[in-house]
């Protein structure tokens, strides 16, 4: 009757563990927000996002750096460690489900005091005719340990398959250190060769402004002019000149954060400034939004660990549950080293099976739920915010690329108008018909008219790169 007694106890504390999980909920939802259908009733349907980066960036040279980067980067071979590390956690989650086996090997004596069960019960016993059990008794075993977790609620699957999704956003993640990096050299190329060009045209302004000092010296000797004028354009040469040094400086600096991505030193980076002015595509194919759910790294990372949290939300929930551990052992165990392989009277083994319900400590548990469970729903919201971000970068850079193709139509005709005023400027001031200040003025317009007119190609070409970026292309 005690035993029946003790029966129902034990099962009716299992129902109440069994019961009591019911009410964590692992089936969590939020408010779906539908990706729209097209880009600013764009209908293409091809994406430049499937163009493999060597294809897409022709330029040999930069294409070189990129190959250089690849192979080299810190920030890559970090990522490249990390999924190395994701696949070792998916080995040892699938470890867990199966059996643990030990060899073990243990050397011991024991020697019971003899008012004890275990010493009076000894007492005087032989262990064979004529030899009594010896006052300090030795212990030798070697052999086979195991223990087994039996996953009857799927405690250790979910958290193999929760693993796994862990490692595939790894990966995703490394696809998106990728295309950030080709991104990332690409546009500091575009950057150097931009400062190359602004560079030329510094230093043949230089040249021109020369060139007028001279003039306003002959003609102060010759009595049309005076040293104010002299102290005017001397102060716009010396103002271009100090323009020049920090123009180089910048190339350094360009030069050596190029050097940085590749993992090098500085020294000197191959480049092709007429590149800068290569002709942009009239129209760059953007494809469809649903189609960055492909080919956005980023994106589909997010989606993974959507999956990963759902996976450690139901093992967190399995912790409720009674576990099942089943342990065995088989040697060989005796008193002294001789006897020890003497089978089978040395031969020892044992079984176990332990069914185990958490009841007291329950809070622990529950606050491990929770915390998974928010971890869900923080990934719910992060994969929505990284599907909303792709949007609005890939609108915001085709609205860019369309707008500075108007900016640098404009541009031109500013800078030609502006380049001729300064040769009519100095004709007039040549024959009197200007005064030295109008020639500073078209001189100070003309130079920095040219500048803007680099730096909007400048822009126009890293727009090209960044809507690549944006679409998902790079990692292919």
């Amino acid at each position: 009757m005690k035993n029946k007694n003790q029966y129902k106890i034990m099962v009716f504390a299992m129902l109440i563990v069994i019961s009591s999980c019911k009410t964590l909920n692992t089936n969590l939802s939020i408010r779906e927000k539908k990706i729209p259908e097209t880009f600013k009733e764009r209908k293409e349907t091809t994406n430049i996002a499937v163009i493999n980066w060597r294809q897409y960036f022709a330029d040999t040279l930069l294409t070189t750096l990129i190959d250089s980067a690849i192979n080299n980067n810190l920030d890559l071979q970090i990522a490249l460690q990390r999924i190395q590390i994701s696949r070792s956690n998916v080995k040892y989650a699938k470890g867990a489900l199966f059996p643990e086996v030990n060899l073990g090997a243990s050397a011991g004596v024991d020697k019971f005091g003899l008012y004890t069960m275990n010493g009076a019960g000894n007492n005087g016993l032989e262990i064979k005719d004529g030899h009594i059990i010896p006052e300090v008794l030795p212990d030798i075993y070697l052999g086979l340990q195991s223990s087994w977790e039996i996953d009857i609620w799927g405690k250790l699957r979910n958290q193999r398959r929760g693993a796994v999704a862990n490692y595939l956003s790894t990966l995703e993640g490394t696809k998106f250190v990728l295309t950030s990096l080709i991104s990332d050299v690409a546009i500091t190329y575009y950057e150097l060769i931009a400062l190359d060009n602004q560079l030329d045209i510094i230093r043949q302004t230089i040249t021109k402004q020369q060139e007028a000092v001279d003039v306003i010296t002959m003609q102060k000797e010759a009595g049309r002019a005076n040293e104010f004028a002299i102290e005017q354009f001397n102060a716009q040469l010396l103002n271009a000149e100090i323009l020049e040094k920090e123009t180089l400086q910048q190339i350094a600096e360009t030069e050596n954060k190029i050097n940085f991505l590749l993992a090098r030193y500085p020294q000197e980076i191959p480049r092709q400034k007429e590149i800068l002015y290569k002709e942009i595509p009239a129209q760059i194919a953007a494809g469809i939004p649903s189609q960055l759910l492909q080919n956005r790294p980023d994106i589909r990372e997010s989606e993974l660990m959507v999956q990963a949290t759902k996976f450690d939300l139901k093992s967190a929930k399995a912790a409720f549950f009674p576990n099942l551990n089943i342990t065995a052992g088989i040697g060989f165990q005796a008193f002294n080293p001789e006897f020890l392989f003497t089978t089978p009277a040395s031969l020892a083994y044992s079984a176990l099976g332990t069914l185990v319900a958490p009841l007291i400590n329950r809070s622990a548990l529950k606050a491990k739920f929770y915390n998974a469970k928010a971890s869900q729903l923080s990934a719910m919201y992060n994969y929505q915010q990284t599907i909303l971000n792709a949007y609005l970068e890939v609108a915001n850079q085709l609205s860019n690329l369309e707008n500075l193709k108007q900016i640098n139509a404009l541009k031109k005709q500013q800078s030609v108008c502006l380049t001729k005023s300064v040769q009519t400027s100095t004709d007039l001031f040549k024959s009197t018909k200007a005064t030295y200040l109008e020639v500073l003025f078209a001189q100070q317009n003309a130079l920095q008219t040219q500048l803007e007119l680099i730096d909007a190609n400048k822009r126009q070409q890293i727009a090209t790169v960044n809507i690549y970026k944006v679409l998902g292309g790079g990692w292919r």
